[in-house]
């Protein structure tokens, strides 16, 4: 778990490092928006989409800075996110990785810019010839990344997620919630790596398969922090699903059968990728680590 721990600060390094290259503020008076920016995405984190980014382009010998590219234009989605998540007509919350939220570090107008800034940033630095050689490589990055994040992903999850306050849900509403919600992103970033490489059909299937088992153990993780840890170690308010009165994993499941069910789908997230061996292993032991965490 050491070797795990210490490759993921070494790529969340050069990450930090890609966003603040990628995220230069220039010296005019617009210079606001990019310091709102700038205050999200350089706030430090798990750096776990651009971790399996890296991991998985790793598996097919992609360029480094090809993939650190793609990393952090998946980071800055999922800034862009964050900063919406939080504001008042969402979960409303005052603090984001232990520091105040962007809206109440600046204010709700430029919380909104900043994520919709970081948003279309994205997607120019994927379509930009310095993030792969191959046109037709960008396109199908951009593609994928757009569905992921739009109605048929991320935002169409967080629709069902407000409906949720209003609505009874059983525990395939809540699969499918999150496997929209938080799910899609963490697919995009095993299957960047793939599309990076020109991998073909049985490998990126192999991926798609660890990551969608990856993803709904990384939320069931999320639900039981949510009920049972420290707000400070977390970096934000916890206990608010139930609070909201939310169905959640642990609330459909109870604690001790959600903590299974994530240990088993960690298991089966493994098992997709004994096609590629020893060169998996990362990939492997994160996924051990998602479901361990107490942050």
């Amino acid at each position: 778990m050491n070797n795990l721990k210490e490759s993921m600060k070494a790529i969340a390094s050069k990450v930090d490092a890609k966003l603040n290259e990628l995220l230069k503020s220039p010296d005019t008076k617009e210079k606001l928006i990019f310091e709102a920016m700038r205050y999200s995405a350089l706030s430090g984190g798990k750096r776990l989409r651009p971790f399996l980014v890296m991991t998985s382009s790793s598996l097919f010998n992609v360029k480094e800075d090809y993939a650190l590219r793609v990393a952090a234009a998946l980071e800055m989605i999922h800034c862009y996110s964050l900063i919406h998540d939080d504001l008042p007509a969402m979960d409303d919350d005052d603090l984001r990785r232990g520091q105040p939220t962007n809206h109440k570090k600046y204010d709700e107008a430029t919380a909104i810019l900043a994520g919709d800034s970081l948003l279309t940033k994205a997607f120019e630095v994927l379509a930009d010839e310095k993030t792969h050689h191959d046109p037709l490589v960008r396109c199908s990055l951009v593609k994928a990344l757009a569905k992921a994040s739009g109605a048929n992903g991320m935002v169409g999850g967080q629709v069902l997620d407000i409906m949720a306050e209003d609505s009874e849900m059983n525990l395939d509403d809540i699969i499918r919630l999150q496997g929209l919600k938080t799910g899609c992103l963490i697919s995009f970033a095993c299957e960047a790596g793939a599309i990076l490489g020109n991998a073909d059909e049985k490998d990126k299937h192999s991926l798609l398969n660890y990551s969608r088992n990856l993803g709904l153990a990384f939320q069931i993780a999320d639900d039981i922090l949510d009920t049972e840890g420290d707000a400070e170690l977390v970096g934000k308010a916890v206990g608010k699903d139930a609070e909201a009165g939310k169905a959640t994993f642990v609330s459909l499941l109870g604690l001790e059968n959600a903590r299974q069910k994530a240990s088993d789908l960690v298991v089966q997230a493994s098992k997709q990728l004994d096609t590629f061996g020893d060169k998996a292993d990362l990939l492997k032991k994160v996924a051990d680590f998602v479901v361990k965490r107490n942050y």
